[in-house]
């Protein structure tokens, strides 16, 4: 049965994730995964696509056209490596720096919506980095 499957309540809940973010960052004019890119940039600036990419476990297929409308919005600024011209380097222009400040209200506000108190909430987590990990290295 569906309502059986690990997999489906892990779907379920990332569809659920999805639509209370967007409320959230509507306001940021973010889509969720242009928020997954700036919290990466906000914690080191400067990176390269692939960096980037390994970071969220995305690849540069999907990432490229997340970076070109973060780089439309003026947030971030894509340009080829001086010293290698098959990277690009990402780094965060002034209004994506200040973004971060309006940006900080997203993660409380979440943890709000889910209900869960701090030490549960970081113990789902690390359960389900838990899970990745395990699934990941499975043949």
């Amino acid at each position: 049965m569906l309502s059986n499957q690990l997999c489906f309540a892990v779907y379920a809940a990332a569809h659920a994730f999805n639509k209370t973010y967007k409320s959230l960052l509507e306001p940021l004019d973010l889509t969720y995964p242009q928020y997954l890119v700036m919290l990466v940039l906000w914690e080191g600036d400067d990176l390269t696509v692939k960096e980037l990419g390994e970071r969220l476990f995305l690849d540069s297929g999907t990432l490229t056209p997340l970076l070109k409308r973060l780089e439309t919005a003026g947030r971030v600024r894509r340009m080829r490596d001086p010293s290698d011209e098959r990277q690009v380097r990402i780094t965060l222009t002034d209004a994506g720096r200040a973004l971060r400040d309006k940006a900080a209200a997203v993660p409380p506000a979440l943890l709000c919506a889910t209900g869960l108190d701090v030490p549960s909430a970081v113990g789902l987590k690390d359960e389900l980095a838990r899970l990745r990990a395990v699934l990941d290295a499975a043949p």
